[in-house]
C-alpha cells in the first residue's frame, strides 16, 4: 500500500475521543503547493478518516482504529493491538523532539503495516529520515512546497544504515 510519490489530500479528521466522528469526507487533490490543513501521504489506500484517540483512551477501551501517540508515550503499549489499528499518529510538538522517530521504528519493527503519520512541527528536511523510520503520511503545521519536498526526497541516492524502509546500505552494495 506504500507509494514513492506523495499524494496530497485535505485533512478533516482531528484528534478526538473514542466517541468522536469525522465531520467530512477526505477528498483527494493534487497541487503544486500545499496549504495548511493538507495531509501528505505516501500510500495508495484511502486516508483513514476516524479521529485519533489518545493512547490512554485507546488502552481504556480498545475499540478505536486510530491512535495518537504523544512524545512521552511508550509506543510498545500498542504492540498487542497493531492488527486492529488503521492509523497511528505520532505527535511532534517541536521539530527538535526526536522521540517520535523511535516510536515509528518500534512500531514498524513490530510488524505494523497501517498508516503511520507524523503530525505537528514536521519540517521538509526531516521527511526523508521520517520516511526511512517508517512514516508514510505527514500532517505538518506549516505549508510545504512541492518542489522543495521533491528535492529533499531525491537528494541522496544511497543510504548508510539499515532502516524500516528496507533501503540497502551502501556498504552492503559494495561488499555484497
Amino acid at each position: 500500500m506504500r507509494s514513492n510519490a506523495p499524494i496530497v489530500t485535505s485533512r478533516c479528521a482531528r484528534t478526538g475521543n473514542a466517541s468522536s466522528t469525522p465531520i467530512a469526507e477526505s477528498a483527494s487533490i493534487r497541487s503544486r503547493r500545499r496549504s495548511m490543513g493538507d495531509l501528505l501521504r505516501f500510500r495508495d489506500d484511502a486516508p483513514h478518516d476516524e479521529p485519533a484517540v489518545t493512547l490512554d483512551s485507546f488502552l481504556g477501551q480498545t475499540n478505536a482504529t486510530a491512535v495518537r501517540i504523544e512524545s512521552g508515550d511508550d509506543a510498545r503499549a500498542l504492540i498487542p493491538h497493531l492488527g486492529q489499528i488503521g492509523l497511528i499518529e505520532v505527535s511532534f510538538p517541536a521539530f527538535r523532539d526526536g522521540r517520535g522517530y523511535s516510536s515509528a521504528r518500534i512500531l514498524r519493527e513490530a510488524g505494523y503495516e497501517g498508516e503511520l503519520r507524523a503530525a505537528g512541527d514536521v519540517l521538509v528536511d526531516q521527511i526523508p529520515l521520517m520516511r526511512r523510520c517508517g512514516f508514510d503520511s505527514f500532517a505538518p503545521q506549516a505549508e510545504i512546497d512541492a518542489a522543495t519536498l521533491h528535492a529533499s526526497l531525491t537528494r541522496y541516492e544511497h543510504v548508510y544504515q539499515a532502516a524500516a524502509d528496507g533501503g540497502v546500505p551502501v556498504w552492503k552494495l559494495r561488499h555484497g
